[in-house]
């Protein structure tokens, strides 16, 4: 199974490395996302295949598809010789192979990724944090601060967006005004999906202490699901639902609330983002923090993806209007 994804992933790399329509790269995008899921899923690594199943092949590339809406289809033909890329490519490829070759072979259980913090997790993290799912105690509790630091990049890259493309809070906004036209099968087929895709969201949120999920891969679906509402019923009703507006405060929110747990585990008297100073039981104090801190990242995350989205979309518009969008 291993050698068969790998070689599928190996294929779909090429065919896009070669192809000169920036759609169907797109497309290979997404099937590589989804055979990248499938490979994870093969190595028991759940959370992973998760997150890359609804960002991989979800959002990301509904993001390309926006982004070829101002750019246009067709890649250009390079000017110069593919010789020198080819080369820097070699090299890195082979520095990087080079960096590997003293390192332990994969699953070897003297490794010292088995053999110190691992089995620390593994034997104890279900006394000390009190749930059953070990990858929410580390990424949640054990390694707080640096999720800390993932969300503040996730918001930095919103920001980011919005300095560079800007995100128009009213104005010429068309209630109704569909990306794909009036489909009226996609019509009917989304207003059935969506309430089970926002439903499906809200258990990934809150179950990520038991199962697979957390606030990451919540936050994803959710915007997934208002993204499928834009495409299909016009960024107009999707912006009267979710203003773009609120998107920037709530992307703060989840930030100031994650952080705002770790003030108040200071203020407590215990050292940052110490969830047992939450309660009079250490574990129930671990419940409360991870699931403060879960909707904090679920938040911003949301936000941020939705931001994004609604940044090209509006870009696309505009480009459209004015007769500068590619073909």
């Amino acid at each position: 199974m291993d050698i068969a994804l790998l070689s599928m992933l190996s294929i779909t790399a090429i065919a896009a490395i070669r192809l000169r329509d920036l759609f169907a790269v797109t497309m290979l995008f997404g099937i590589y996302s989804f055979l990248t899921a499938a490979f994870f899923l093969t190595l028991d690594a759940i959370d992973v295949a998760f997150t890359e199943a609804a960002v991989g092949a979800g959002v990301t590339t509904v993001l390309m598809l926006a982004t070829l809406r101002l750019t246009g289809r067709y890649e250009q033909t390079p000017k110069h010789s593919p010789l020198i890329p080819i080369l820097v490519v070699c090299i890195t490829g082979a520095a990087l192979v080079y960096g590997t070759l003293d390192a332990p072979t994969v699953g070897d259980p003297e490794a010292p990724s088995q053999t110190h913090v691992a089995p620390r997790y593994i034997q104890q993290s279900a006394d000390e944090i009190g749930i059953p799912n070990m990858v929410t105690s580390v990424l949640a509790s054990y390694r707080g601060y640096d999720t800390l630091g993932e969300t503040f990049v996730i918001f930095c890259a919103g920001l980011a967006v919005i300095i560079i493309l800007g995100l128009q809070d009213s104005g010429e906004i068309h209630p109704g005004r569909s990306a794909i036209g009036d489909q009226l099968v996609l019509r009917v087929v989304i207003k059935m999906l969506l309430p089970f895709i926002l439903l499906f969201a809200l258990y990934v949120q809150l179950h990520g202490d038991y199962g697979a999920g957390g606030g990451f891969q919540a936050g994803v679906i959710f915007a997934s699901g208002f993204i499928l509402y834009d495409l299909v019923f016009g960024e107009g009703d999707a912006r009267l639902i979710i203003p773009p507006n609120w998107l920037r405060r709530m992307a703060a929110l989840g930030v100031l609330l994650y952080a705002g747990v770790g003030v108040t585990t200071l203020i407590m008297g215990k050292n940052f983002l110490d969830y047992s100073a939450l309660a009079e039981s250490p574990t129930a104090g671990q419940h409360l923090g991870i699931f403060l801190v879960e909707i904090g990242v679920g938040i911003t995350v949301f936000s941020v993806i939705l931001t994004i989205f609604f940044a090209f979309s509006g870009r696309a518009r505009i480009a459209v209007k004015t007769g500068r969008g590619g073909s």
